[in-house]
């Protein structure tokens, strides 16, 4: 498949940046180096986006112990498990899906896209698309020793934000987001300093693209087609909220600035949703200062 498609050039364009798009675009590929598979089999957890059977975008937490995502394959990765029952997407793993892997740990993530198929033990996704990002706005934490730990509770679905969600978007440091496109799905990341998610209503949130890898795929995907779905997890208490909408990109000529604009169509809410606890942020020096 092409490296990037015609809503990915034409926000590259826009801002000037095709060049160094091309030149990044070279680290994509189909097959999972040796060292990306070492990568995949220490992780315990990994994001998968997809569309569910109404054609919303969702992004899903899947979680396990080290080894549950591990490659199978040159082009091919094998998860243990699935999403949780009343997850969005169970069930609709069936497709075009995007997946990245983010440690934390050690500031790392993986994207691998593809097209995913049940097995008897869980996924199969067979890569078109295989390449790591840089260490920008990862929020650095520490996995902890697992305790006794409440059991996850029912999932609570919405149409927009409670205040409590509200206040918990205004604290966050790290979303998931995904995306998809006539060629496929993306799962990517987005952090930055507490506030960096502004909440504008209920049903209305917004951030600023902060300057990347000039790939654009994310927002090449929303140049094409406006569904997102959003994913942010409480560290501490392994909660996850998810969100499903549409996504639009303000851009400013004058300083080439983007702030994203993500209008919510339904909201859901799961306590205890991962096993995972994790330390207190050590926040990326990348991160740039609010207010900007």
């Amino acid at each position: 498949m092409a490296t990037y498609h015609q809503g990915s050039r034409a926000v590259q364009d826009r801002l000037g940046l095709r060049e160094q798009a091309e030149h990044v675009g070279r680290s994509i590929g189909q097959d999972i180096k040796p060292v990306a598979a070492a990568f995949l089999g220490l992780q315990p957890m990994l994001v998968i986006g997809a569309a569910d059977g109404a054609g919303r975008m969702w992004a899903s937490l899947l979680t396990g112990p080290p080894g549950f995502v591990r490659a199978t394959g040159p082009r091919q990765i094998s998860v243990t498990g699935g999403p949780r029952e009343d997850d969005p997407l169970s069930g609709a793993l069936e497709g075009p899906v995007g997946t990245i892997a983010l440690d934390p740990r050690t500031r790392r993530r993986m994207r691998l896209n593809g097209t995913a198929r049940t097995t008897p033990r869980g996924l199969a996704v067979e890569a078109d698309e295989v390449f790591a990002n840089c260490p920008k706005y990862i929020q650095r934490r520490d996995l902890l020793a697992s305790a006794e730990l409440p059991q996850a509770g029912a999932a609570r679905r919405g149409g927009q934000l409670t205040p409590d969600q509200e206040e918990f978007l205004r604290a966050a440091d790290t979303f998931f987001i995904a995306t998809v496109a006539a060629d496929g799905v993306d799962a990517s990341h987005r952090g930055g300093n507490p506030g960096f998610v502004t909440v504008e209503s209920p049903s209305v949130i917004s951030w600023r693209d902060y300057p990347g890898n000039a790939m654009f795929l994310t927002l090449g995907n929303l140049e094409t087609d406006p569904r997102a779905g959003l994913l942010l997890l409480d560290w501490t208490s392994g909660s996850t909220l998810q969100l499903t909408g549409r996504a639009r990109t303000a851009f400013d000529a004058s300083t080439g600035e983007r702030r994203m604009h993500f209008t919510i169509e339904e909201t859901v809410q799961t306590p205890s949703a991962a096993p995972l606890r994790w330390s207190a942020p050590d926040y990326s020096p990348a991160n740039p200062p609010l207010p900007y």
